[in-house]
Order: C-alpha cells, then sequence, then structure tokens
C-alpha cells in the first residue's frame, strides 16, 4: 500500500467508526477530531524526508492495515499473564485494545478529589475540564502519528491530582492488545495541580502478531509540582510502537521521566518538555534491540524561562542486526539565562551488524548558561575484560558482567522496588547471559 493510498484510505474509513469514538456528542472535541483527521489526510504518517524521520522509515506501517477496536474483548485476555505484570501496592488502570477495562482494574482507595476515569468517561462528566488540557501540549500538526492519534483514538485516562495532594502509591496504566493487525489508539491527559505529587507507570504488552500501538500523553506539572513517570514498553516482537509524552511544567515544577524501550519490530518514542521559571527536568532512558528491531527515542527540552535545569541520560544495548536511534534536542530561548543543562548518549554494540545512530543538538539563544552534551558509540572497553580475567573470570562471564553494568546504571534510577525488579528480569529475559544472576545487579 502507497503512502498516498494510506492517507485516504484511513480518512475514507473515518466515518465507519465516528460513531462509536468517545465524545462525539463535544462539539470541541468533534472539530478538533475533523482537524486532525485533514491533517492526516494531507501529510500522511511521517516520512525519511522530515528532519526529524531521517533514520526512522515507517513505511513498514503503511503497508499493513491496521483497524480499530469498536470495544474491549475482556475474554481476549490472559489474565494469568497479565497479573505478571500488575505491580504491587499500586492502583491500576488496564486498557485492553484501547479501550478502559474497569474489571480488570483497580482504582479503590483514591484520595479525596482524585480523579481517575477512562477518557469516554471524563468527556461525559468533564467536558470543559479536558478541553481546558486538551491539545494544549502537543498539536495534531505536531507530525502524522499526533494527526492519527488525535483523530482516530478509543479511550484513554484522564488523571487529575488537586493542589497539596501527594498520593501514596504509584498509578499503572497497562495497556495490552491482544489480537494481530488491531489497532490501540489511546490519548491520556495528565495533571498535577500546584504543590501536588504523584508517580505514575505506564507499562505496554501484547500477543505476539503484528499491531499498532499508539499512544500520546499530554502532561501539565502545576507551580512546585512533582511528577515521576515510568515507561516500560514490552510489546510483542512483531508490534509496531509510537509513544509521545508532550509535558509542560509551570514554575518549580519537577518532573522525571524513565524510559525504558524493550519491545516491538519498530518502537519511536517522542518526549518533549517546556520549562517554566526555575523549573527542573530529568530524562533517562535505557534501550535494548536484538534481532532487527528498530527503536529511536526523540526528545527535545524547550527552556523557555530562567534558571531552569535540566539532565538527560539515555543508554542502548543493541546485538545482532538491531538499530537504535537517538535524537536529542535542547533548546535555550533568549530570556532562559542561568539555565543549566546537561545531554548525555552512551551506546553499547554487541555485534559487528548492530548500528547506532546518534545526533545531539544544543540551540542555545541566551549568553549566561551552562550547557554540555556527549555521545560515545563503541564496544566493550578490552582492557576491562582483561582486568576481570585476570580475577579468574573467564571471558564469556567477563562481557557479560560488563554488558549489565553497563544497562543496570539506568536500572537502578529506578526507586520503585517492584518496577526496578521487573525491569531487571526483563533486562536479563532479553540477554540471557551465561553466568549471570539477578541477586549480583
Amino acid at each position: 500500500m502507497s503512502a498516498e493510498q494510506v492517507k485516504s484510505q484511513y480518512p475514507a474509513e473515518y466515518e465507519k467508526v465516528a460513531a462509536l469514538l468517545p465524545g462525539q456528542s463535544v462539539s470541541w472535541l468533534s472539530a478538533l477530531r475533523k482537524q486532525a483527521l485533514g491533517s492526516f489526510s494531507r501529510q500522511g504518517f511521517p516520512s525519511l524526508r522530515e528532519e526529524e524521520w531521517r533514520y526512522t522509515n515507517v513505511s513498514a506501517i503503511e503497508k499493513k492495515r491496521f483497524s480499530p477496536v469498536a470495544h474491549a474483548e475482556i475474554g481476549a485476555v490472559d489474565v494469568d499473564s497479565l497479573n505478571i505484570y500488575r505491580l504491587e501496592n499500586a492502583w491500576t488502570a488496564v486498557l485492553v485494545d484501547g479501550h478502559f477495562s474497569a474489571a480488570l482494574s483497580d482504582l479503590e482507595g483514591l484520595p479525596d478529589g482524585v480523579r481517575v476515569l477512562n477518557m469516554a468517561s471524563a468527556l461525559e462528566q468533564y467536558p470543559e475540564d479536558l478541553q481546558h488540557y486538551f491539545g494544549q501540549a502537543v498539536s495534531h500538526e505536531q507530525h502524522g502519528f499526533v494527526a492519527f492519534n488525535a483523530a482516530w483514538f478509543t479511550d484513554g485516562l484522564f488523571i487529575h491530582v488537586p493542589a497539596k495532594v501527594v498520593l501514596s502509591k504509584p498509578v499503572q496504566l497497562i495497556h495490552v492488545v491482544t489480537q494481530a493487525d488491531y489497532m490501540s489508539n489511546t490519548r491520556h491527559i495528565i495533571a498535577l495541580d500546584e504543590m501536588a505529587q504523584a508517580e505514575l507507570i505506564e507499562t505496554f504488552i501484547g500477543c505476539d502478531d503484528a499491531y499498532l500501538s499508539a499512544a500520546v500523553t499530554e502532561v501539565f506539572v502545576g507551580k512546585n509540582a512533582d511528577l515521576t513517570l515510568y515507561k516500560l514498553q514490552l510489546e510483542g516482537e512483531k508490534a509496531y510502537h509510537f509513544g509521545g509524552t508532550y509535558v509542560k511544567q509551570e514554575a518549580d515544577a519537577r518532573f522525571k521521566h524513565h524510559n525504558f524501550a524493550f519491545g516491538g519490530l519498530l518502537a519511536r518514542n517522542d518526549i518533549r518538555t517546556d520549562l517554566g521559571l526555575a523549573s527542573d527536568c530529568e530524562l533517562n532512558g535505557l534501550y535494548l534491540g536484538v534481532k532487527r528491531q528498530h527503536i529511536d527515542n526523540h526528545t527535545r527540552i524547550n527552556h523557555l524561562q530562567p534558571h531552569a535545569i535540566s539532565r538527560e541520560l539515555y543508554k542502548g544495548v543493541l546485538d545482532q542486526r538491531a538499530r537504535g536511534v537517538f535524537q536529542g534536542r535542547v533548546v535555550v530561548a533568549k530570556d532562559a539565562q542561568k539555565t543549566s543543562s546537561e545531554m548525555n548518549n552512551r551506546n553499547l554494540l554487541l555485534s559487528n551488524d548492530a548500528e547506532a545512530d546518534t545526533k545531539p543538538q544544543l540551540e542555545i539563544y541566551a549568553d549566561d548558561v551552562k550547557c554540555a552534551h556527549g555521545v560515545t558509540v563503541g564496544q566493550l572497553d578490552e582492557k576491562s575484560i582483561f582486568y576481570l580475567q585476570s580475577r579468574c573470570i573467564d571471558e564469556e562471564t567477563a562481557r557479560n558482567m560488563l554488558t549489565f553494568a553497563f544497562a543496570n546504571e539506568m536500572v537502578d534510577k529506578v526507586k520503585i522496588k517492584a518496577l526496578h525488579d521487573q525491569i531487571l528480569g526483563q533486562l536479563l529475559a532479553r540477554f540471557p547471559q551465561e553466568g549471570m544472576q539477578q541477586e549480583w545487579l
């Protein structure tokens, strides 16, 4: 299927499913969906001609036909398998094939005033509140995937934490896709009011067949609020994944994002944040690629006002014929004096056929700033291997220990023990190295 056929096919079939999409009675959302549909009809999915997509070819998505699901088929979910990913001591919201499942979720005991409800219900109960947020952190004109999501999203979560409320445990969002050729298209809005605190975890899993998972999350962190967001992407080995997280930080707001991209045949993660006065942002990421996986991480930090701080560290471990992409950009506006920013990307290649493409960028328009970036791409240090061998460790075990030490730095940044252990188990499962044991790490 050509790109032109894709641009016409999905819009042509839109009317068949429009009545099933949430918020059709909400005038502002109906208008926004139509605008997004028009944008997608004009531009389609991103192409290699676009600078921010020059390393990631999504033509494979264009050649397939993915269908939205009218409603969640709870019976199609293997509950035992799902529970493997469910974290203890956390509120849980489960989305099956792009639809919220109350039966599989556990949201009992939320503090008074905290709202965690699916997008379909939120549009019925709080349409004015959602209008205040929807499309404010990212426009459907950003690129084809965002336009596609805005037009086609079938559900999602609206999470609102009032001022000065501190959540005592995390909220976990589990996305699961159950069948081949399904399209899971979700839209989330997360809003923390002044001095609120919360931890959220997004987990993506699915079947072993080809499907498309697209999730756009708009985040609003109020004055002196504190949000930590974890993303664990464990999609099936034939899956296609697009995830976009777009953040607005007010004065003194703190935002941390930990991105673990392990799954999917082709996966793209977009993270963008706009920093307010004296706000703080930390972006961490670990991507693991094996076989022919293609994992692309694209980040942008916009320093818009003075005295803000940003720190970014992404690491990649690539084996066999996998390809990892990192494009990081920090923009310091003219008025953003006293900015402090650091960005680092480090890649470890375990095979001569693995590939890492990295493009860090600093775009600075202020003159009183402290900014730096660094990049490394290479293989294991032979001197370190020799040193371990001199301590009676065989060569294979030495290589394995160094590989896991390289990746484990990012896992150790996770402060939720149950999530930390789960990520560590996934790391070992994807690189089953002889001689390594989880308790060592």
